[in-house]
């Protein structure tokens, strides 16, 4: 009976390695849905200012405080973002959330300038000093975390490859409103994640689902 039901699923085959990489591209970002944004500071060793959003990102570890995100290589010249550069260079950097009300700021910091451009004063967004590294956080974000770098991991140098970049967290910064027992209050982030496209999802539609335990599988 299974293998019949095996027979009859109906799913598109996709082989990668046969199709163009920016409708692979597109392909896992509508798939790979919701994804948080990771609005990242970042400085060059002469002082430049960076500010960038990647949406490929994550936690990884609590113990220490491990977040990383993915900068792709750029499709057009398969050049290095300047957010890695500056990492690869200076190895600190800070992540700010990215909530509802300053979201098209955030998207101004999307486009594609050259280095020399401080994406702060392109986006109308303040920097704020930072406690530990360099880079400054972002003030209208509500929960911002400085970073050392811990490794990073370049997966392929090819056009839209990738590298992880791992951060050890030497600080978050978290608006008072926010916090309680050390839980964030979602209704106050008001926190955006990424879709596919231009395509963005507020985070205001949830619902609870506790984790199940022993006396859920009584036999």
């Amino acid at each position: 009976m299974d293998r019949l039901l095996e027979k009859l699923d109906r799913k598109m085959i996709i082989d990668p390695g046969k199709h163009d990489v920016n409708n692979i591209y597109k392909l896992m970002t509508g798939i790979i849905v919701p994804r948080p944004i990771a609005f990242v500071t970042s400085m060059d060793p002469a002082g430049v200012l960076n500010l960038a959003p990647f949406s490929f990102f994550t936690a990884v570890s609590a113990n220490p405080p491990v977040i990383c995100f993915s900068p792709l290589i750029r499709g057009k010249d398969a050049s290095k973002k300047d957010t890695l550069k500056n990492i690869e260079a200076t190895k600190e950097f800070v992540v700010n959330v990215v909530s509802e009300d300053f979201a098209s700021r955030m998207n101004i910091c999307s486009f594609d300038f050259p280095p020399e451009v401080d994406e702060f004063k392109e986006s109308g967004l303040t920097p704020l000093a930072s406690d530990l590294v360099h880079p400054p956080r972002v003030k209208e974000s509500r929960v911002s975390m400085e970073c050392t770098l811990v490794q990073i991991v370049h997966v392929s140098q090819r056009p839209l490859g990738g590298s992880i970049v791992l951060g050890e967290v030497v600080r978050f910064h978290v608006e008072d409103e926010l916090f309680k027992d050390y839980r964030i209050n979602p209704d106050v982030l008001r926190a955006i994640g990424r879709m596919g496209g231009p395509t963005y999802t507020r985070t205001t539609d949830r619902f609870e689902m506790p984790r199940p335990d022993s006396r859920d599988f009584k036999h």
